[in-house]
């Protein structure tokens, strides 16, 4: 029998950051690991094939989507630091040494992809505005990306540097760019903008709860670094140690009020919207991850939207991406933070043709796969805390009868109570223990206080398919 549980917030953190990057790699049992930072989820096709080759000349050959759009190479031999950070800097991969770990930017992977972002709201005051109109996130994340690796050329004074240099922000930061749609909102980041229908402005908030500040699009990127600074003057204030702006108590937490006066004497202005919910489709239930399968675009072109099983591709896999990108699409890769691909810039008959390519090829190509959704950490061996080949066991889950489709959740296999890498919002849990793995329906974005039901008792391996294709088709 499941019983509803609820989970205390997090406490203040008692110990560093210590989330890997690009330069400073975490020791893991199968070798070094490095994390990539790509902005957007945008990469060139370029870019990709240095990836892919990184991987196969200093990893184990594999590339692992994480939940931030972010790309892990594993199984690094010690001392490759001097010519992996090399070789990244060269192909505009790391564009700041000092801030490359905050660069935790995702931005809704199908905006200008798929039309308008969603249909018209039918509130009176904004039934004349034209739902054609849709901000450019990926520029959004451009011009954030480079303020945020330009911040220490920005800093007027000395005091400002103390207390608010981007680079104090922690690893597992995260900015989220929704351009309407409620995917990215999803995620409740920590500083959110999201693009208002009638093209010229946005809201920016802490989280996606509210109260939001209501400003020009223009200036978007902008207050989000100021947001992120009065983030850090909190916690400085505060006198505790919190990398999420989650884990401050509302008392803690920068006030809009004050987010405006700083923005005002930045130049940005701004009014304050009390709820969110006054603007359409970001209101709870969020919206939706990207469907897989073919998209189709308003100027005649396609995008492709796929998965990496379990989050995972080899090389080989990788590569097929950046040429179909760099030869049939507009030369650039987006990856999601659900551990997706999106190829945009195709003609209907190449995206067909490789639709088909890519599914032979191992990959997920439709949101009906069981593994879509689907996603694992690195479990045994390749980690020492894990208390089970969970990549294993999932799979095997999954090669079975294992629903999947549109309205099936999130499911996640984990190896210790870490999770590392769940997603967020609404998910299932498949934690492993001594006793074998429990199940948890769990809500990260729920409130007061993130909830979670769980079994009275480890399920049995026989019947482990079963528990979870029920957990994640629960309402």
């Amino acid at each position: 029998m499941l019983a509803a549980m609820s989970a205390s917030p997090t406490p203040g953190r008692e110990s560093g950051d210590r989330c890997p990057g690009a330069l400073r790699l975490h020791a893991a049992d199968d070798g070094a690991l490095a994390r990539v930072r790509l902005p957007g989820g945008l990469l060139t096709s370029h870019q990709a094939e240095v990836l892919a080759g990184l991987a196969e000349e200093l990893g184990d050959g594999r590339l692992d989507l994480t939940s931030r759009g972010n790309v892990q190479l594993r199984g690094l031999p010690d001392g490759c630091g001097a010519a992996l950070g090399g070789r990244l800097r060269a192909a505009g991969l790391l564009p700041s040494d000092r801030h490359e770990r905050i660069r935790n930017v995702v931005a809704s992977p199908l905006c200008g992809l798929d039309g308008p972002a969603g249909p018209r709201d039918a509130r009176a005051d904004v039934a004349d505005v034209d739902v054609d109109v849709a901000v450019d996130v990926q520029a959004w994340a451009r011009a954030l990306d480079a303020l945020l690796c330009a911040d220490r050329a920005e800093q007027q004074t000395e005091a400002e540097a103390e207390t608010s240099d981007l680079s104090g922000l922690s690893g597992r930061f995260l900015f989220g760019l929704d351009d309407g749609r409620g995917d990215i909102a999803a995620l409740a980041p920590d500083v959110t903008l999201i693009a208002e229908r009638d093209g010229r402005h946005a809201l920016l908030c802490f989280g996606t709860t509210g109260p939001a500040l209501r400003l020009a699009v223009g200036d978007a990127p902008r207050a989000a670094v100021l947001a992120a600074r009065a983030f850090l003057a909190a916690v400085r204030a505060g006198g505790v140690k919190a990398w999420r702006v989650r884990e401050l108590t509302p008392e803690q937490r920068p006030s809009p009020e004050r987010l405006a006066e700083r923005l005002a004497a930045a130049g940005i202005a701004c009014s304050l919207v009390p709820h969110v919910s006054l603007v359409p489709r970001v209101t709870l239930p969020h919206g939706p991850a990207p469907q897989l399968g073919l998209v189709e675009g308003r100027d005649g072109r396609w995008a492709l939207s796929l998965a990496a099983p379990l989050g995972r591709l080899t090389a080989g896999q990788w590569r097929l991406l950046a040429r179909a990108a760099g030869r049939d699409g507009d030369g650039e890769l987006r990856v999601t933070p659900w551990r997706g691909i999106v190829v945009p810039g195709l003609t209907a008959r190449a995206a067909a043709a490789h639709r088909a390519a890519f599914a032979d090829a191992g990959l997920v190509v439709s949101s009906g796969s069981p593994w879509h959704g689907a996603g694992a950490c690195a479990g045994r061996p390749g980690c020492a805390k894990s208390l089970a080949d969970v990549r294993a066991d999932a799979a095997a889950c999954l090669t079975g009868t294992l629903p999947g489709g549109a309205g099936a959740l999130p499911v996640y296999w984990s190896g210790c109570e870490r999770r590392c890498g769940h997603p967020g919002g609404r998910w299932v849990d498949v934690l492993a223990t001594d006793e074998g793995y429990r199940l948890a329906v769990r809500d990260d974005a729920a409130r007061p206080a993130p909830t979670r039901t769980v079994p009275a008792r480890p399920v049995p391996a026989r019947e482990l398919a079963d528990a979870v294709a029920a957990a994640r088709t629960t309402t």
